[in-house]
């Protein structure tokens, strides 16, 4: 084909190869060769190079980009990406129906069912039909744009059929043909080989050069349209539509107008998944139409119109070679079984936790086991049984720890057995080490697990009192570990002394229960270590618990946790070797706000947001707001992020306390109302 000889011909050839493109990649019907395909390709390319200045950014040859990034920026949505609730069986499926249809006054509503292609969420962004912006899921509200890389994945169009302005939502996928000739071509040069077809799409839509993104061969299905009744009465319409579009929709989609039509259609899905060209690891069910899901709204953290049923769980058989006892730095030994490698769900499994004692007695594993696993959720492996018995003998709980012989003890009631030798136990010691150091605590930079090691097997610290007496020189004759590197250790570690408060010193001493929010709640009301210590010798340890409970957001546990450790022969030792070396930090005297639209309300923040947890409770604080640890019928509200624990959002339920997602924080921070 000769090249155009006009713009507006170049317009057309470039509207006509973007036309191919959809019926190849989208509707899987091309209506012309390879080489046809590749001779108006030519064409196209021969006219831009003549016209540069004529290109249009919706041109087919623009879906490369040339200059890497150096970095991804950050969107926030105004809509959230919400994570679906997931159910793993007949009985839970059947009980969302039920929630669903008694929410909507015992209608039953039309659902929609959709194979949930196991990628990497995508949000694109059409103004008048050309794509402006693509979107990763990051935390739900706030992502990175992606979008020069994403104009390489195929089925991303850059022009629409029509000017509309439109955001959907989808997957970014790879074929498990494709899949395997991407491991085969990097084992043949010795390269390591992709896991899974997921991390590999994953991993690939975030490469900062565009150019190697394009050398992947990357899909994507589009399953939602935000503000979809915007455009239709129901969502499968809705997608009816931006198929028109151009957009690639998943051709398996279904309905179901009863309880029956809705679990065939479950049950039929687990003989054919293995039928499609990828990886699917359930269904996502959903009710259609918009108004009803409008009457069914949403928790803090799923939309209670829509759920993922999730197929059982792929599982596999391997050998149990030893048991491990680890112990953890709050002194819990757990038996973790090491495997014969095996790969399950895209992962090569070689050890996994049986979480404490009592499991492992009521599996009666030994060594030599052949058994089942599975992966919980897809994501921790588990051992469900044994298959057949070895010939070593059976597992036992330890009487001892392993770490330093002391004899082991359970607290009445519970199941962990723990080594109640604190910080004279080498294992608890290194965490500990390691954990008061960390980020978020004395945050110490440079002090990682690798270095207390060496710290530790040099006898240069045998707790945490001792990293206050380290100098250079010692320290320069580590392995590895010149005179700068220690220099830089050294003066790390005086950084973090001088910008160290009471309330974290207190939860970098670990005690069970005591965490950042706990620790300021403590430190507030005594405002010093020597204070509290001095309390704990004035009373009893009835007296100092019962103390500590009045502080709000301070229960029993927590007081109990509080008083042993002050009592503890071990923890006395490391607290009068930092009172020695002069180490005991003040609280300083927060400035609660007199006015704000928070005052005289109690807030707990808890799971994962998309700001650091210590700046969403500095924000609440600056509003006249309080932060609190636990939920209790003094609690205001919940602040709820992603992964939130049952715990606190049944101790909400319980109390009446209402939910509130960032969005709502961000309203409740400007001073709008929220709806209990």
């Amino acid at each position: 084909m000769t090249s155009p000889s006009s713009e507006k011909e170049y317009h057309a050839l470039a509207e006509q190869i973007l036309e191919h493109d959809r019926r190849y990649y989208v509707e899987a019907s091309p209506t012309i060769s390879d080489v046809e395909y590749d001779a108006l390709s030519r064409a196209l390319r021969a006219y831009e190079e003549k016209h540069p200045d004529q290109v249009v950014p919706w041109s087919p040859t623009r879906k490369v980009g040339h200059t890497p990034a150096s970095e991804f920026p950050k969107v926030e949505r105004p809509v959230a990406m919400l994570s679906l609730d997931n159910t793993y069986g007949e009985d839970d499926l059947r009980a969302f129906y039920d929630r669903v249809v008694k929410g909507l006054d015992g209608e039953v509503p039309l659902f929609s069912i959709e194979p949930k292609i196991d990628g990497f969420g995508i949000e694109l962004t059409y103004q008048a039909g050309l794509l402006t912006l693509a979107a990763t899921r990051g935390d739900g509200r706030i992502g990175e744009d992606v979008t020069t890389n994403a104009r390489t994945v195929h089925g991303v169009t850059p022009k629409l059929r029509k000017p509309t302005d439109i955001v959907v939502r989808g997957e970014i996928y790879m074929t498990k043909a494709e899949f395997a000739e991407v491991n085969e071509a990097r084992d043949a040069l010795g390269e390591e080989t992709f896991k899974n077809p997921r991390n590999l799409a994953a991993g690939s839509i975030k490469l900062l050069d565009p150019r190697e993104v394009a050398k992947r061969p990357m899909r994507t299905i589009l399953y939602e349209v935000v503000d979809g009744e915007r455009y239709a009465r129901g969502h499968l319409a809705s997608l009816d539509l931006i198929r028109d579009l151009g957009l690639p929709v998943s051709q398996h989609n279904s309905r179901a107008a009863s309880w029956e039509e809705l679990h065939g259609a479950v049950v039929s899905w687990r003989d054919k998944r293995d039928e499609l060209p990828y990886e699917v690891d359930g269904l996502v069910i959903k009710v259609d139409e918009f108004a009803q899901r409008a009457t069914l709204g949403a928790t803090a953290k799923f939309p209670r119109w829509a759920i993922a049923y999730k197929f059982p769980a792929r599982q596999v058989t391997t050998l149990v070679l030893e048991l491990e006892q680890n112990v953890g730095r709050t002194g819990a030994v757990t038996p973790v079984a090491k495997l014969e490698p095996v790969e399950l769900s895209g992962t090569t499994v070689s050890r996994a936790s049986l979480h404490n004692w009592d499991q492992v007695a009521r599996l009666q594993i030994g060594d030599g086991d052949r058994v089942l696993m599975e992966k919980a959720g897809e994501i921790i492996p588990q051992i469900l049984a044994v298959t057949e018995a070895g010939s070593g003998e059976r597992f036992t709980a330890p009487t001892h720890c392993p770490s330093c012989g002391t004899a082991l003890e359970r607290e009445e009631g519970k199941v962990v057995l723990g080594c109640p030798n604190r910080l004279g136990c080498p294992a608890q010691r290194l965490a500990a080490l390691e954990f008061f150091g960390s980020r978020g605590q004395l945050n110490i930079d440079g002090l990682g697990e690798k270095l207390v090691a060496q710290l530790v097997a040099a006898d240069l610290v045998r707790d945490v009192a001792d990293l206050f007496d380290l100098t250079v020189e010692p320290l320069a004759k580590l392995e590895r570990f010149g005179k700068q590197s220690a220099q830089n250790l050294v003066t790390a570690i005086a950084a973090a002394r001088k910008a160290a408060t009471f309330s974290r010193l207190l939860s970098a001493l670990g005690i069970a229960h005591v965490g950042g929010v706990v620790a300021k709640l403590i430190a507030a009301r005594y405002r010093t270590l020597s204070a509290l210590r001095a309390v704990a010798v004035a009373k009893p340890s009835a007296e100092l618990v019962a103390e500590l409970c009045e502080i709000e957001g301070v229960g029993e546990v927590i007081a109990v946790a509080v008083d042993r450790f002050l009592r503890d022969p071990h923890a006395q030792v490391v607290l009068d070797k930092l009172a020695a070396r002069g180490f005991d930090p003040e609280e300083p005297v927060a400035e609660r706000a007199t006015d704000g639209p928070l005052v005289g309300k109690t807030l707990v923040v808890t799971g994962t947001l998309s700001r650091p947890r210590g700046e969403v409770q500095a924000r609440i604080e600056a509003a006249g707001g309080k932060i609190a640890g636990s939920v209790s019928k003094k609690t205001h509200y919940l602040v709820a992020g992603a992964d939130t624990g049952k715990t606190k959002l049944e101790a909400a339920e319980k109390h009446g306390v209402p939910v509130l997602d960032e969005a709502a924080l961000e309203a409740l921070l400007t001073g709008a109302p929220v709806a209990d």
